[in-house]
């Protein structure tokens, strides 16, 4: 078995090991069962049948019956311990590949896209779990009884040794060549699995967008495709696994008229009786068995060998972000935020997207950040939180470097509205406690009325306790960007970072959000992300982005008076004016 399988499955399943006892120890007394009943089946038709006596065969038959209930009863025991072992395998790895998943930064996530992590933490455990069930069943049963029926039929009958030596290998040779030619499809079925998702998953996030530009019909061929080349995938894997259980079959089948052809000629001459022929037939078809249950197990392991190494590396990649182990947690101060000659570059990118940015902000402070499209922006704030780490220089909170904070001081100080509003399934006030588990209705409905979110929130049937879908689809993009300002509200935090979080507000509600908000923040530091001019003349502070480099800073006045950047900003949305 592949070293990163074994691995993964050992450190797995390690948790369980008395479970996996219980197992091995019930599958051992079926399997000594198994092989105990040809023995007492020969004695029946030998000293019973053969013979006319009746009490004998009463005899050996109540142990038959009692042996093939100790048999049951050992296989249902066994079943259950090894379903409850590979299903808490399973459970811990789908929790293990989540843990690690929560621990991404931006740079991680992009790296595998969601829909190969979804795929990952379900489809590609669910392989794992598979094979840990059938590995627990047959991982006694197989080898002791191959072994013990080779055993078992020599001494009822060692001149038909042969028929063992030939068929086995023969078998084995025949299923081995149909697995080969599977195992390399597995991974492409993984990678086409992957690719449905990712489809699908845009198809429904992105349907009002399909909708608009009438693209149902590119969309669902786009999905046939994905789907048919799933489909052909699985179907060759398919023509090839069900060759697998006619050449079972006719093993079994061929070694039982092979066994019959070559014993009559001695059961005639009474060399042998007919009782050892019964049990020798008994015994060849245990030992196919087993080599059927072991050549299963070799059938799984090449799709479960692919999810392993899938599922490992996740759990190897290690965040960009790493949290410290004795992190700060205490910060003397309130809110102060410093960055000094920031520079940050994807890996492997030939230009960083921030380059030598410095600035300064304090409680009470407002500072706005201005640019064109992919001028760094969003990843300039996104420092602050560390959902990525600076390249060079340094992000100070309050004099600490963010990276030397633990992550909950951290959090707990910040309050983002991110660029894209996201709410998760639940109720309008399980959403706005996100932050904050503890506030009080009042609170809530506070920082509504501050978001200009009261309203509608209000109109709603419950209230508070209007139910929101998933992402909040069922409330338009301009009430999900004040719900998500109320949520930040909500938590008070020191620092507010809002990205780009008003464009979707009409020209008065921005204006009357934002003379709310004023009070509201006078003791804390807010960072603003804005595409309108309108929104942040009232900052203390703007700055000027152009290809990650600032190229300007001041006030809006300043910034009017001294850069020709700025103004074309202010003069290109029609605002210089009314800014004026």
């Amino acid at each position: 078995m592949p070293v990163t399988l074994l691995r993964l499955i050992l450190r797995s399943v390690r948790p369980y090991r008395w479970w996996i006892v219980l197992v091995v120890l019930f599958q051992l007394l079926g399997v000594l069962a198994a092989l105990y009943l040809p023995t007492l089946n020969a004695d029946i038709i030998d000293e019973g049948v053969a013979q006319g006596d009746i009490p004998t065969i009463w005899r050996l038959g109540a142990w038959m019956l009692l042996v093939t209930l100790g048999n049951i009863v050992a296989v249902v025991i066994a079943n259950y311990c090894a379903a409850r072992s590979a299903m808490q395998v399973g459970r811990d790895l789908r929790s293990r590949v989540f843990d690690q998943v929560a621990t991404y930064s931006s740079q991680e996530m992009h790296r595998f896209g969601t829909a190969s992590l979804i795929t990952r933490s379900t489809n590609d455990v669910q392989q794992v779990q598979m094979l840990v069930f059938f590995g627990l069943n047959f991982l006694v049963q197989a080898p002791i009884t191959g072994i013990g029926g080779i055993i078992l039929a020599l001494r009822e009958e060692a001149s038909l040794a042969w028929l063992i030596a030939v068929m086995v290998p023969i078998m084995l040779l025949a299923i081995g060549a149909i697995i080969m030619r599977a195992a390399p499809l597995f991974r492409v079925m993984q990678e086409r699995i992957d690719r449905i998702n990712l489809i699908l998953r845009e198809q429904i996030t992105g349907i009002r967008v399909l909708r608009a530009f009438t693209r149902e019909d590119h969309e669902r061929a786009r999905y046939e495709t994905a789907n048919e080349l799933l489909t052909d995938t699985n179907r060759r894997v398919g023509l090839l696994m069900i060759l697998i259980q006619p050449i079972i079959l006719l093993m079994l089948n061929l070694s039982s008229v092979l066994v019959l052809w070559f014993a009559a000629p001695r059961v005639e001459s009474g060399e042998m009786q007919v009782g050892s022929i019964t049990a020798f037939i008994a015994y060849l078809i245990q030992i196919l068995v087993a080599v059927m249950m072991a050549t299963f197990m070799t059938m799984m392991i090449p799709r479960a060998m692919v999810s392993a190494e899938r599922i490992r590396d996740v759990l190897d990649t290690s965040t960009s972000v790493v949290v410290p182990a004795h992190g700060a947690t205490e910060v003397t101060g309130r809110g102060e935020l410093a960055f000094e000659d920031v520079t940050f570059a994807f890996p492997g990118a030939e230009n960083p997207v921030l380059e030598d940015i410095s600035f300064t902000g304090r409680a009470g402070q407002t500072i706005a950040i201005i640019g064109g499209t992919g001028a760094g922006k969003t990843t300039l704030l996104n420092l602050v939180p560390r959902l990525m780490d600076v390249t060079e220089g340094t992000v100070r909170l309050d004099g600490v470097d963010v990276r030397d904070l633990s992550a909950q001081v951290l959090w707990d100080r910040i309050g983002l509205v991110p660029q894209k509003p996201y709410l998760f399934s639940g109720t309008v006030a399980s959403n706005l406690r996100f932050g904050r588990p503890d506030a009080t209705d009042e609170e809530l409905w506070h920082a509504l009325t501050i978001a200009q979110a009261r309203d509608f929130v209000a109109a709603m049937p419950d209230g508070l306790d209007s139910v929101i879908a998933q992402g909040g689809t069922n409330v338009s993009g301009g009430q999900r960007q004040r719900l998500c300002i109320a949520r930040a509200l909500v938590a008070r935090p020191e620092i507010y970072l809002f990205d780009d979080s008003f464009s979707a507000l009409d020209l008065t509600t921005d204006a009357k959000l934002r003379a709310a908000l004023r009070p509201e923040t006078r003791d804390a530091l807010v960072l603003i992300v804005a595409q309108r001019v309108s929104t942040i003349t009232a900052a203390d502070l703007i700055l000027v982005l152009d290809h990650g480099r600032v190229i300007a800073q001041g006030s809006h006045e300043e910034l009017l008076a001294t850069s020709d950047t700025y103004r074309e900003i202010v003069a290109s949305q029609g605002a210089q004016e009314e800014a004026a």
